[in-house]
């Protein structure tokens, strides 16, 4: 992959994260999956993640919930190692049709606006955390269930970034963890990360600050529309 298509890549992903909360790795891991491999994509993204939520948690830690975010670690780590064991067995091409399917499907939920009904009880965290493990042991996109979990529980903005920081700061420790013992990090994957931590800073610090004054809901659509060609591009 040209180094100059993978800073793009990863300054747009990391700002999207900063604007959104989340993104990460909904939008780097289907451009950078083919040209990396699936392993050195899934190592690389799990470092540029812990960066990301270790800056957002510190700007948005007067917010988070911690009981809700406990029992959503709770579960999502117990589900953690069954997604890399699956990313480690499954074929390349069924594991790039499953991501477009996981991207495709959540850009599809959200630009048609399909709401969850409220969750009352709180029990539901573990469900929906478990889910979200299971994507981000496998592909770094975990995201997508802790959305909808957050989107029937109501939260506010602030709320919904820094509960989702709090749960993926745990998930990255642990996916990284799991990488060293699978020897995933290869002197590749270092030079990779180190080559692109410049950009990953850079879009980071502009997205929180653009997240002020950008229209959160145009900025969502185009991106959720990009995501839906992305993801089923992977499929087909």
């Amino acid at each position: 992959m040209e180094p100059t298509l993978l800073l793009f890549v990863i300054l747009f992903a990391s700002f999207t994260q900063g604007v959104a909360g989340f993104g990460l790795g909904l939008v780097a891991m289907p451009f950078i999956i083919e040209p990396l491999g699936v392993q050195p994509s899934t190592s690389l993204i799990a470092l540029i993640a812990l960066i990301c939520r270790i800056v957002l948690i510190i700007v948005y830690r007067e917010s988070i919930n911690v009981k809700v975010v406990t029992r959503l670690t709770i579960a999502s780590i117990l589900a953690l190692p069954i997604g890399v064991l699956v990313l480690q067995r499954l074929d390349s091409v069924l594991v790039l049709a499953l991501l477009g399917m996981v991207v495709s499907g959540y850009a599809l939920y959200a630009l048609l606006n399909l709401r969850l009904p409220a969750v009352a009880h709180p029990r539901w965290a573990y469900g929906f955390g478990f889910v979200s493990g299971l994507l981000s042991g496998a592909y770094n996109t975990g995201g997508p269930p802790i959305v909808m979990y957050g989107t029937s529980r109501r939260w506010g903005p602030a709320e919904f970034k820094s509960n989702i920081q709090g749960l993926g700061l745990f998930n990255s420790i642990v996916v990284i963890a799991l990488h060293f013992v699978a020897h995933d990090y290869t002197p590749d994957v270092w030079q990779h990360f180190w080559v692109t931590l410049p950009a990953v800073l850079l879009g980071l610090l502009l997205g929180i600050g653009a997240a002020r004054y950008i229209n959160p809901m145009l900025f969502r659509r185009l991106i959720l529309l990009m995501l839906l060609v992305v993801g089923l591009t992977l499929i087909f």
